[in-house]
């Protein structure tokens, strides 16, 4: 996984998050233009969606997830939420202030709400849906290469997963053009992924940098399409 000037932008940081001052505030409405625009571009970037998980009560926006099922072409499940962007981000200027978030998971994951009930499971679903929310919930954003540990000290996400934060970043299993959702009145929606971190990957991020992060992603398979078995690169 590389970036395309190999620089590391603005969104480079960790985020944390101090205790939440607004209360819970339920979601309203719905942008039906920009519900139709994630629809269409999923179906012409990763496939035809099979189904999707509504949220029936939602804090601050209504987010819910669409699946994709494997292909051929892409043998893996595609995650895809919607709802993150009815609300802008407080991105810096020259930054997108909306934003949808992804993460493929292998064929073999169970999908079922019986399954569901292990959060050994379920976790990358969680982790989607609280990510989606946190820019809104904290008025901070989302960009390229922000990482998010889970808890400080970080702890993993599941018991038997290693994993216990996820860095933001570019999808590379797809063409380039795919990282942006265009409505028809031109609003520009940052479509990002999700690649969950092991602890010692978070801990040279935050010791080194983002830049050292990359290099070590460069010794071993890291893309958007989450692999449970993948050795720490650190």
């Amino acid at each position: 996984m590389t970036t395309s000037d190999g620089q590391a932008p603005v969104g480079s940081g960790i985020l944390r998050h101090a205790p939440r001052e607004r209360q819970w505030e339920p979601a309203v409405g719905g942008d039906e233009e920009t519900a139709e625009a994630i629809d269409r571009h999923i179906e012409a970037h990763f496939g035809p969606i099979a189904y999707v998980w509504h949220e029936m009560i939602s804090d601050l926006v209504r987010l819910h997830v669409h699946v994709v099922a494997p292909t051929p072409d892409r043998p893996f499940y595609t995650l895809v939420t919607s709802g993150m962007s009815e609300l802008p981000m407080a991105s810096p200027e020259g930054f997108s202030r909306y934003a949808e978030l992804m993460i493929s998971l292998p064929a073999d994951w169970s999908l079922t709400g019986e399954a569901f009930r292990d959060e050994a499971v379920y976790w990358p679903v969680r982790l989607l849906k609280t990510a989606a929310r946190l820019p809104h919930e904290y008025r901070t954003w989302l960009g390229y290469w922000h990482s998010i540990p889970n808890g400080d000290p970080a702890e993993p996400y599941a018991l038997g997963t290693p994993f216990a934060g996820v860095l933001v970043a570019p999808m590379i299993r797809c063409a380039p053009e795919a990282g942006t959702i265009v409505t028809a009145s031109g609003k520009q929606i940052s479509l990002l992924a999700l690649v969950p971190l092991h602890p010692a990957e978070l801990d040279l991020k935050r010791a080194n940098g983002t830049d050292a992060l990359l290099e070590a992603f460069s010794r071993v398979d890291v893309s958007e399409v989450f692999d449970p078995a993948r050795p720490s690169c650190v």
